[in-house]
């Protein structure tokens, strides 16, 4: 049969999750784009909605309902997620330079970054000023500015100055102040407080109407919120800031409002960039020197249109026309032209249930403009937001129809055969041909269902060998290929080895062209270099096939850590069982794919999973521990029962002792399951289950497949004390989960309990 030649998919690559790319997505999902390949690269998975801002600088606003998780949105969009900063970009090579990582090949790139805030370069801005960029840290750390305030002595005024007197300023003068009247208020307590804002121009909002600026003084006036116009600051003190004529405003807090300022990611590409340092784009949001890489938002600079100020509203209204040029320029087809409005509907939040607006040059305020400021920035939201606070999806996208995706097969250590298909290969195969070890060499063999097998060379050397691959489970596959060295590594630390060398298998996916075969096979092989070179061990080769699906792994060699090796048969009755890693990243992985996860629940599981046991398995072999295992694919009780039975006793286990990677019992508790944990479970009729535990909602973790899991080890209480010291000394969490006892009567491997709710 000759195989048709697979037709090459563009890669479509966004940089950034800001307010025109979350439209792009939304469109994607709404209308699905197969003629192209989309991957999101986000330096945070969560973007703020800067309308919303002030509003929670208020506490009008919870955190929550300012943030989009991109990585959600996403996935059910059909787009890839790389969660690694983009620090600059290669337009000859068609490559994005990563955060400490390969750079990433695309065909097209849209870059929808955003901006820094200018002048954070003057003396002791960048030290002592709070930047309202990047907005989700100035979110995160506005809480501390109660704090101060409260803490502040009561005999005199504590002052708060905001430099920049443009809208993002005006807004956080006001919004500042009623947060911290409020604080105060709560407490309880009496504290005097003064607000300054300083404006380096004639005039407040300049580019506004003038009428909107008369009314923003009047409404500053009545609050005792004192503006200081042609005010331009030289530098930030302690305790103060001071002008360019040497006075010096004070200060007990710095709010950094001033204009925008451009990121580095341009800096060396070569692109054009006007004088501050944004790159240039024409109006179909291309820029100037290269066709295949477009810029959106603060990050860009409109060749035509310079001086079109650097806000929010802008991103939102180039979102659509965004959308539409990607896919016209993958098609080969005109693109549309984008033309800055030259008025727009501003609405400036006062903090107290006022706003001002203004609007074909009239201004106007009062309290149903903020009303209507609510209903636009909650409409927006609910367009991107897939996630309640709860972690259930919202009424705007529960209607979806998820069953191809639900039809999806997990990747990882979650795509293993079942534990029962393998004891029953391997029973048959001893049974028929014996364990195959007749020629004495064989320290670890078929006759052992251990992590790794074992064997002595002619001179007595005792080499350590396993293999493990799996289904790739991301579309980064740089991700894949260290997370599959992690994985494949953590087989010789839990038998007390130190891996030396490592060859590859990688099967590629038939649909994909030469060209993007190569590149899926460079990101596999540099992801895995990243980490493999780390521990000291080197790849040498390897052997790539062509199949259905991506799938990647390695056999790794090396030699034991100390005298002898640990093995799954080596526990004691009164051993404690401890465990290292947080469990549930089958699920919260399910989850992600499946557009149910949240962006930070992934970042949590993959930052565990890129961990290999070493650390564990050096402190285990220096304090003489003799049964470990690493826990994968069969989940935790599997892969204990593997060892309760290779010793012939039995445990007591604490479900509530269990640790769960962040989501991972939420995810659960919707009723949600990776693809592999129902065959995982089937260990449960060999379980003891009481009544309290089996109510706890820890429970499932024991049958969740695990990729590049935790270091299981059995642990004397004589060592107990040395081994945690050295788990504290490499900086590596454990805790307690059980204990192992004499095999129980009626024949089950573990009684599983709930010492506390």
């Amino acid at each position: 049969m000759i195989r048709e030649p697979a037709l090459h998919r563009p890669h479509v690559v966004l940089v950034g999750g800001g307010h025109s790319h979350v439209q792009v997505l939304r469109r994607m999902m709404m209308r699905p784009w197969p003629e192209a390949r989309v991957t999101v690269v986000l330096d945070t998975p969560v973007a703020v909605y800067s309308g919303m801002v002030p509003g929670f600088v208020a506490d009008q606003y919870r955190a929550s309902e300012l943030e989009i998780d991109v990585v959600p949105l996403a996935r059910l969009a059909g787009a890839e997620v790389v969660l690694t900063p983009a620090v600059g970009v290669d337009p000859p090579d068609r490559r994005i330079r990563l955060e400490e990582r390969a750079p990433l090949a695309y065909d097209f790139v849209s870059f929808d970054i955003g901006s820094t805030v200018a002048g954070l370069d003057l003396p002791g801005v960048r030290e002592r000023a709070r930047a309202t960029r990047p907005i989700a840290r100035l979110v995160r750390e506005i809480g501390t500015l109660s704090a101060s305030f409260l803490a502040h002595a009561a005999d005199r005024p504590f002052e708060v100055v905001v430099a920049g007197g443009g809208a993002g300023g005006i807004e956080l003068a006001f919004t500042v102040r009623e947060r911290l009247l409020a604080a105060a208020r709560r407490a309880g307590v009496e504290r005097a407080l003064r607000i300054t804002l300083l404006q380096a121009l004639p005039e407040v909002l300049t580019g506004f109407p003038p009428s909107l600026a008369v009314r923003t003084r009047r409404n500053a006036a009545a609050r005792d919120i004192s503006i200081r116009t042609g005010a331009w600051v030289a530098a930030a003190e302690d305790g103060g800031v001071r002008l360019e004529t040497g006075e010096v405003v004070p200060a007990d807090s710095l709010i950094w409002a001033v204009g925008a300022g451009s990121l580095d990611v341009f800096r060396d590409s070569g692109l054009p960039l006007d004088e501050h340092g944004f790159v240039l784009t024409r109006p179909t949001l291309q820029t100037l020197g290269d066709d295949r890489i477009f810029g959106v938002g603060d990050c860009a600079t409109l060749e035509d249109w310079p001086a079109t100020p650097k806000a929010g509203v802008y991103a939102v209204r180039q979102g659509p026309f965004i959308a539409d040029n990607l896919r016209r320029v993958v098609a080969g087809r005109p693109l549309r032209r984008y033309r800055p409005q030259p008025d727009f509907l501003t609405l400036l939040n006062l903090g107290d249930g006022h706003a001002l607006g203004a609007k074909w040059g009239t201004s106007f305020e009062g309290r149903w403009v903020m009303d209507l400021k609510d209903r636009i920035d909650r409409k927006f939201m609910r367009k991107f937001q897939v996630l309640d606070d709860g972690g259930g999806t919202t009424s705007e996208f529960s209607r979806m129809d998820r069953t191809a995706m639900e039809a999806m097969v997990c990747g990882g250590c979650a795509a293993k055969a079942g534990q029962t298909t393998l004891d029953r290969a391997l029973g048959r195969l001893r049974a028929e041909l014996g364990a195959g070890s007749a020629n004495g060499s064989v320290r670890l063999g078929l006759d052992q269902s251990d992590d790794a097998a074992a064997f002595a060379t002619p001179r007595g050397d005792v080499v350590v060998s396993s293999v493990d691959w799996f289904k790739a489970f991301s579309g980064d596959h740089w991700l894949n290929g260290k997370v599959a060295a992690a994985n494949a590594l953590s087989d010789l630390f839990a038998t007390g080895a130190e891996p030396r060398y490592a060859m590859a298998l990688v099967n590629l996916p038939e649909d994909e062209t030469p060209e993007a075969g190569a590149e899926t096979l460079y990101q596999l092989l540099a992801g895995a270099r990243s980490l493999l070179d780390e521990h000291g061990v080197a790849l040498l080769g390897g052997h790539t096939t062509v199949g259905p699906e991506l799938t990647v792994g390695f056999s790794v060699e090396g030699h034991p850590i100390g005298e002898r090796l640990l093995t799954l048969d080596g526990l004691e009755a009164g051993d404690g069982l401890y465990l290292t890693k947080r469990l549930g990243s089958g699920v919260v992985l399910r989850g992600v794919m499946l557009g149910q996860g949240r962006g930070a629940w992934l970042q949590a599981a993959t930052a565990q999973m890129v961990c290999p046991n070493r650390k564990a398995a050096r402190a285990a072999v220096g304090a003489g521990l003799r049964a470990a295992t690493d826990v994968t694919g069969f989940g935790l009780m599997n892969h204990l029962a593997e060892m309760l039975r290779a010793s012939g006793l039995a445990a007591e286990l604490d479900v509530s002792a269990l640790p769960a990677l962040p989501g991972a019992e939420e995810l659960l508790g919707s009723g949600l399951r990776s693809t592999a944990h129902e065959a995982n479970r089937r260990i449960a009729k060999a379980v003891r289950i009481e009544a309290e535990a089996s109510r706890h909602p820890r429970l499932e973790l024991l049958f969740d497949p695990q990729t590049a899991g935790g270091f299981l080890a059995g642990v004397p209480e004589a060592r107990s004390d040395d081994f945690l010291g050295r788990l504290r000394d490499a900086n590596v969490e454990a805790v307690r989960i059980g204990t192992v006892v004499p095999r129980l009567d009626d024949g089950a491997v573990a009684t599983i309990g709930c010492r506390s709710s």
